[in-house]
């Protein structure tokens, strides 16, 4: 999930072109993007989109972004969308465990009136300096937690601290990566409003995908290719993985725990991301 591209909920005439689009995974998105005048034929829109065919064959993960926990929407949001093939439900603005398991608790109950038999996961939005305080109690608060996402812009704002200030960035980045970490779970990157600014839009990816996190939140289709091209393996990278793999299998063969590759000392951790890289590799079609 290089990139997951945000698709209003409120403009079906662009459900098929993100279908066919480039983007790894799809947000369809119900709370920020949509006026609260046309929420219900969103909603409407959206189950539409997901009960058919053409949702379902893309071979993209899917995703529904519902509006809070405790809104008039919510629970009408999640019976609408969770429908076989949705793969993550979005929930946004995420401050305490309750929220996580009245979400897990309405997920479960809309799994078993429409008929899905592959559980939908949760990614929580955090998007206060609460949530992210408690990021890895939130994360941690349920099985159906698959990641945590920031949400810099409702995180920043309200506190007056500058969206692209790299020492914030670096320092909020980090911190939920470490909790997602400990809760097993995946960190995902925030948005990058500015999509006219491809170096911004690139630097901030490269930030992320430095600090481990597993792909960029996208809200134009001409950032898509950029997540992508970061978030993929370099073939370096790959190459490197597979010297670290090989020499793994010698030294466990021999009863060796660390040794060098490429000149630097190896062991347990390294190999581990060795696997990881090729995993995402052959994921990818690279090899």
């Amino acid at each position: 999930m290089r990139s997951k591209l945000f698709v209003p909920g409120s403009r079906p005439e662009l459900f098929d072109k993100a279908l066919r689009g480039d983007a790894d995974a799809l947000s369809f998105d119900l709370e920020d993007s949509v006026s609260p005048s046309r929420k219900a034929d969103a909603r409407q829109a959206l189950q539409d989109l997901l009960s058919g065919p053409a949702a379902r064959s893309s071979g993209k993960t899917l995703i529904a972004r519902v509006n809070p926990r405790g809104s008039e929407h919510f629970e009408a949001d999640v019976r609408a969308v969770v429908r076989p093939g949705l793969a993550l439900l979005n929930l946004p603005k995420v401050e305490a465990t309750e929220d996580v398991l009245a979400a897990a608790e309405a997920l479960e109950a809309a799994e078993r009136a429409n008929g899905v038999t592959e559980p939908v996961g949760l990614l929580l939005n955090i998007e206060s300096a609460r949530g992210l305080r408690l990021a890895y109690t939130l994360a941690s608060a349920h099985p159906r937690v698959a990641g945590l996402q920031l949400g810099l812009g409702d995180l920043f704002e309200p506190l007056q601290i500058a969206r692209h200030e790299p020492a914030a960035l670096h320092t909020v980045m980090l911190q939920l990566r470490l909790a997602a970490g400990e809760a097993g779970v995946f960190a995902y990157d925030a948005a990058y409003a500015r999509f006219q600014d491809v170096e911004g839009f690139r630097a901030e990816a490269c930030l992320a995908q430095r600090l481990g996190y597993l792909g960029k939140s996208c809200i134009h289709p001409s950032q898509v290719s950029h997540a992508n091209a970061v978030f993929r393996p370099s073939d370096d990278e790959i190459a490197h993985a597979r010297r670290v793999v090989a020499a793994a299998d010698e030294a466990d063969a021999r009863g060796l725990g660390a040794y060098t590759v490429d000149g630097q000392m190896v062991d347990a951790p390294f190999v581990q991301r060795a696997r990881t890289v090729l995993a995402t590799a052959r994921r990818l079609g690279l090899g």
